[in-house]
């Protein structure tokens, strides 16, 4: 869209290591046709975030909602907090002084959206959407591989819960829910999982390091169990159906012959 700061139909402006670009049509207030695009200096201008656009795929059809410049200043503050904890949190000193100082507890992004580790709770604790039940461990013990200490869940991105389909029933893939893999408890939170054992804090830090900050990955749904599922669903049904058409009685076949008028 655009291909350099000599462009005439924007404004640049640089911001905490961004580009922002605003168009010159742009109104002063927030406004839905406002057009501002926010880069990092060196991704300029290959890659871009378009302000008040949300194009999650989420949440359905994409869709835009009022902005103005300072909405993109407020997007490059988040994002500039966001990488600097991210910076502090991969640093395994920073990272238990955060979590046994400080208290911060773990975060995992599962399809864009935050949660909390919370051991505590047993559960992971959705930010920012006090409505979702979340996700709670003992309900998806089920999911649990100990070979590979990770949890692999049928996951609802819009209520951000954990949701299973209805597996008697299925005969085809969800659409409306996602397959998704994260770490054990354990894995997630050792320091409150050594709390909540009764365990010394730095019990097992040596050999698996300390992470505050975690993604959970996004499996096809072709990769689980559910083809095969789906497949001896079909099969039954299929059977069922053969069975009552055996059962039910030949129908008398209608005659041809007209009747006599009266």
């Amino acid at each position: 869209m655009i291909k350099s700061k000599n462009d005439p139909d924007y404004i640049f402006e640089e911001y905490k290591g961004y580009t922002i670009a605003s168009h010159k049509n742009n109104v002063v207030g927030k406004d839905i046709d406002n057009l501002i695009i926010v880069y990092k200096s060196d991704e300029f201008p290959k890659h871009g975030y378009i302000i008040g656009l949300d194009d999650s795929k989420l949440s359905g059809h994409r869709k835009s909602v009022p902005n103005n410049i300072e909405d993109a200043k407020a997007y490059i503050d988040w994002a500039v907090k966001i990488r600097e904890e991210k910076e502090m949190a991969t640093q395994p000193e920073n990272a238990y002084d955060l979590r046994v100082n400080k208290g911060m507890l773990p975060i995992i992004d599962i399809a864009g959206h935050t949660f909390y580790v919370d051991i505590r709770m047993d559960m992971l604790r959705p930010k920012d959407d006090f409505l979702s039940k979340g996700i709670v461990f003992s309900n998806i013990q089920n999911y649990y591989d100990e070979d590979k200490r990770t949890y692999t869940i049928p996951y609802n991105p819009t209520t951000h819960e954990f949701q299973e389909p209805d597996y008697k029933n299925i005969k085809e893939l969800p659409k409306d829910l996602i397959a998704v893999e994260f770490p054990s408890e354990r894995l997630l939170d050792r320091i409150g999982w050594n709390r909540k054992y009764g365990f010394e804090l730095t019990h097992g830090l040596v050999h698996q390091g300390l992470k505050l900050q975690f993604e959970a990955k996004l499996i096809p749904w072709e990769k689980t169990f559910l083809v095969d599922l789906i497949k001896s669903n079909l099969k039954a049904e299929k059977n069922q159906q053969k069975t009552k058409e055996k059962q039910e009685p030949d129908r008398p076949k209608k005659s041809n012959t007209k009747g006599r008028k009266m």
